[in-house]
């Protein structure tokens, strides 16, 4: 986890530049016609494209991801095309219309040719954008459009809705009756099953739109659906409404409320606030100083490497019992505390690499575990002598899970590198590993740094854990809650190795996310660097920017997982 600070590391991803559309406001005007969806084929539902047209043919119909039925829009952006797809519909002039539409992807557009427009940036899940215009005093067709960004990647769109009275007069007006006897036919800790009686429409219901609140979630034909990726043991009201050809919408049916199952893949039951302390560098501070003044109770200490022949020892040289570190570990444990020590890093000798077979490195980390009576381990697991090479990979995953075995009640913890997106090739690889050799990994904590200068640090690092969280829901089966449990956040305070900043009040922001997610482990690098220093650079004794003392720290120890 260093250079001369911390782990110089290769990043994937460089800073994204954008060009903002401003929003413009809604102006209200009084309408007598009810609501309905004047797009056609506003969920991609039909497996086509028509009427949407797309620019450079880079537009086409998936089955996953979607937001809601079974069918989305995906738009191939290119260095030179948006993949632009657009609809133009008849509407009525003077007249309010709201504009809302599900999407994915890196900086997605929604809007109104002429109007107004919404952007978001949301990778790894399906964000709702919403916007609203006013039509002109002659005007009787809108153009709406949805697209990504100049070499973004691709994006996707699903379930959009242009609310409004319809067309320029004429035609069929009457909405179908409303929805009957709404009820849950079951549910699972993330999915919600529900069915309903038939509406009647004097031509014909062509679809049903599902509402969770007053958010439309899903759009099917028939008088039946599931709501998936809903949240554990919480409460959802849902309501339908049924519309024809020409968009006349019903009233709402009843509500049916319904309260989803506790999670059912197991959570670790295990949390941690654990900023990292280096004895190695940096003026390591009293360790019971700290404690005193923040309330912090664990800290990760840094770090455990190989002294020759498979031995372990605190940054390869210094002995595992008896010297600086020992003391710092008996500080804490005086003030009531505990340590989780790092094995690896970013350089040095390192045990995972070095020990020959899985049993041997098995045999060093039970000698640290037994010198220290240890409660949790964290395998640090970077550059290309661990985390690029699938070999040491499973070695470290097999030995980790003999440890474990070897001491109930042991945590295991594996940490490493992440894109801005969720886990790289080798993140993907690791959690394979572990779910194929049934290692049991209790938490797998990704480093969200070292993206590159300047960039958004809070939004970058969610996307990166909800990334992680889709990664092990995959790959374990589990509903969301489980997998956020098994999810561990590493930052970096200040300034980065790439000069990104992180400053305390964006600190709060990623604690409280991850509060509010109830992952299992919060940790930065490092509490010797949580000292102000403004304008000071990368250093390894301060953050290099303007903070108080220890205020990271304190920020960690309101981590409750």
């Amino acid at each position: 986890m260093r250079d001369t600070l911390r782990r110089s590391r290769r990043r994937l991803l460089a800073l994204l530049g954008t060009a903002a559309l401003a929003m413009a406001g809604a102006i209200a005007l009084p309408g007598t016609a009810q609501a309905a969806n004047v797009l056609t084929n506003p969920g991609f539902e039909s497996g086509s494209l028509s009427p949407w047209s797309c620019t450079g043919n880079l537009g086409s119909v998936v089955s996953s991801p979607v937001h809601g039925g079974s069918k989305a829009l995906a738009g191939a952006v290119s260095s030179s095309d948006t993949a632009q797809c657009s609809q133009t519909v008849a509407v009525q002039p003077n007249t309010a219309y709201s504009l809302s539409g599900w999407v994915r992807g890196s900086y997605v557009y929604l809007g109104v040719d002429g109007g107004s427009s919404t952007w978001t940036s949301s990778p790894s899940a399906y964000a709702q954008l919403t916007t609203s215009f006013t039509t002109g005093a002659s005007q009787t067709s809108a153009t709406i459009y949805v697209h990504g960004w100049y070499a973004q990647g691709t994006y996707y769109a699903d379930d959009i809705s242009l609310d409004g009275p319809g067309g320029g007069g004429g035609g069929d007006t009457q909405a179908p009756t409303a929805p009957t006897g709404l009820t849950s036919t079951g549910k699972t800790s993330s999915s919600v099953s529900l069915s309903w009686g038939a509406s009647t429409d004097n031509v014909g219901v062509t679809a049903y739109d599902i509402y969770s609140g007053a958010n439309q979630v899903l759009s099917v034909s028939g008088t039946s659906a599931t709501v998936s990726g809903l949240s554990s043991s919480t409460a959802y009201t849902f309501t339908v409404k049924a519309r024809d050809a020409a968009g006349n919408t019903s009233a709402a049916s009843s509500a049916a409320s319904v309260t989803t199952s506790a999670g059912t893949g197991g959570g670790t039951g295990f949390t941690q606030a654990a900023p990292y302390l280096y004895e190695g560098w940096g003026d390591p501070p009293s360790p019971s100083t700290v404690m005193s003044a923040t309330g912090i109770k664990w800290f990760t200490m840094a770090f455990v490497l190989d002294s020759g022949g498979c031995t372990p020892a605190w940054d390869g040289s210094r002995a595992l019992t008896g010297g600086v570190d020992q003391t710092a570990v008996n500080q804490i444990r005086a003030a009531g505390g505990d340590i989780v020590p790092s094995f690896g890093g970013w350089q040095g000798s390192k045990l995972g690499a070095n020990c020959s077979s899985a049993s041997a490195l098995a045999g060093a980390l039970q000698k640290v575990i037994d010198a220290y009576g240890l409660k949790a381990i964290d395998m640090d697991i970077e550059n290309t002598d661990e985390f690029e090479n699938e070999a040491v990979q499973a070695k470290i995953l097999t030995a980790l899970k003999t440890v474990k075995a070897n001491n109930p009640g042991l945590r295991t913890i594996v940490t490493f590198g992440t894109s801005t997106t969720g886990p790289t090739y080798y993140g993907n690889r690791l959690i394979e590993q572990a779910q194929s050799l049934n290692a049991n990994i209790d938490v797998f904590t990704i480093m969200p740094f070292d993206f590159g200068g300047g960039a958004d640090m809070y939004g970058n690092t969610v996307a990166a854990a909800e990334g992680l969280k889709t990664k092990l829901k995959s790959t374990f089966g589990w509903d969301d809650a489980t997998a956020y449990s098994h999810i561990g956040i590493s930052g970096m305070n200040g300034l980065s190795d790439q000069s990104e900043t992180t400053t305390p009040a964006i600190w709060t922001q990623i604690r409280d996310w991850s509060n509010s997610h109830h992952i299992a482990r919060l940790a930065f690098w490092s509490v010797n660097r949580d000292r102000g220093c403004a304008g000071g650079g990368v250093v390894s004794n301060c953050s290099g920017i303007s903070q108080n003392t220890w205020q990271f720290t304190s920020i960690t120890a309101g981590f409750t997982g």
